[in-house]
């Protein structure tokens, strides 16, 4: 395979360690052992010897969330993820990606998105069309809370308009490049569909991005990749948590118990975990779970549940027996990702809420 040394380096020292084996959510919800990194990486370095063709290893490439617990586990430093999007750029190069991600790639190419779709719900468009003039701040909602979470990102533009921002919301909005990123990693389309939006989003002083998974590439892939935004980037939970810090929302404790279901692209990926914290104590009293912030487990991907549902129905159901062991009342989420996937597999007796919805009850 063409992928790094550092790569095949990281296969050669994961292939037979267990240590990040039982903290894969992936792994975790299938019971299937190919599922853990360790596996996988054995897997990939059959490959890299020549005892098994690349095509033979390309779904269990795909069936990685991508969600770094087997990375922040490792008290070696070693990043089987890195290895992981390397092998799906080296897939795509080959011509051998699965045909299920290549129906999602002709989908991007046709209408900017995963997913297929080109409509938006009514109030969100008429949410949109009210922010079209040009301000200094722009407001990115995303591909995925767009087309598949619509009811939170109007949510999220009428929090703003509480505390009485001007932002533009533009009706056009260019991806970020996260999906790409995701199914063929550093590929020259990835990159162009970055510097594509990077010179959009120069054109204000402000984004703040709704989407933890868009927020985590504007401040990370661009940066890696030499791609620059003249803006400064903020993530949704973060702007909000200075809103309130700043008195622009203004909010009555509710005297509620909410637990937070940090989002590992904020809290792995960008070491924020404080802002929802700071929120949610500002609303009511803040109740953990065992695993949290940076040990954070998955809740759910949109993107896998395009073609892998009934794991990612799995990986909700075990992220809601977390929940409900700790005793959780509320859990509030970052991501529209996980807040659409857990809703379906929420058990009775709890409520599920993302940080707008918390925040727009205590005003």
């Amino acid at each position: 395979m063409l992928i790094s040394q550092k790569s095949k380096e990281i296969i050669d020292s994961c292939r037979f360690c267990w240590m990040c084996r039982h903290i894969c959510p992936i792994g975790n919800a299938t019971g299937q052992e190919r599922n853990t990194a360790r596996a996988r990486m054995l897997a990939l370095s059959l490959v890299e010897r020549g005892a098994e063709p690349l095509s033979g290893v390309a779904d269990n490439v795909y069936e990685c969330a991508l969600c770094e617990a087997c990375t922040k586990e490792c008290v070696t430093g070693w990043d089987p993820v890195r290895a992981v999007r390397e092998v799906r750029l080296e897939l795509a190069l080959n011509d051998e990606t699965p045909g299920y991600i290549n129906a999602m790639l002709d989908n991007i190419e046709k209408t900017g998105n995963v997913f297929g779709k080109t409509e938006f719900c009514p109030d969100l468009k008429a949410a949109i069309d009210k922010h079209g003039a040009k301000e200094d701040i722009l407001f990115v909602l995303g591909k995925t809370a767009t087309y598949k979470s619509c009811v939170n990102a109007k949510n999220a533009i009428e929090l703003l308009e509480k505390a009485g921002l001007k932002f533009t919301v533009l009706s056009d909005e260019p991806d970020t490049g996260f999906a790409m990123s995701t199914l063929v990693g550093a590929a020259e389309e990835t990159k162009n569909i970055m510097t594509g939006a990077a010179k959009v989003f120069s054109e204000y002083k402000t984004v703040i991005a709704y989407d933890p998974a868009d927020a985590r590439t504007l401040l990370r892939d661009y940066k890696e990749w030499g791609i620059d935004v003249a803006a400064q980037v903020k993530t949704f939970t973060a702007a909000v948590a200075e809103l309130i810090s700043d008195g622009k929302l203004s909010v009555k404790n509710s005297g509620k118990k909410y637990t937070p279901q940090d989002s590992h692209w904020l809290s792995r990926s960008l070491d924020e975990v404080e802002p929802i914290r700071d929120i949610l104590t500002a609303c009511g009293n803040v109740s953990e779970m065992l695993l949290n912030g940076k040990d954070t487990m998955l809740g759910g991907d949109l993107i896998m549940n395009e073609y892998m549902p009934d794991v990612m129905a799995r990986v909700a159901s075990d992220r809601w027996i977390n929940a409900v062991n700790m005793d959780t009342e509320i859990l509030v989420t970052e991501s529209p990702d996980e807040y659409e996937l857990l809703k379906a597999q929420k058990p009775e007796g709890v409520e599920i809420k993302t940080v707008e919805e918390v925040v727009l009850e205590c005003l």
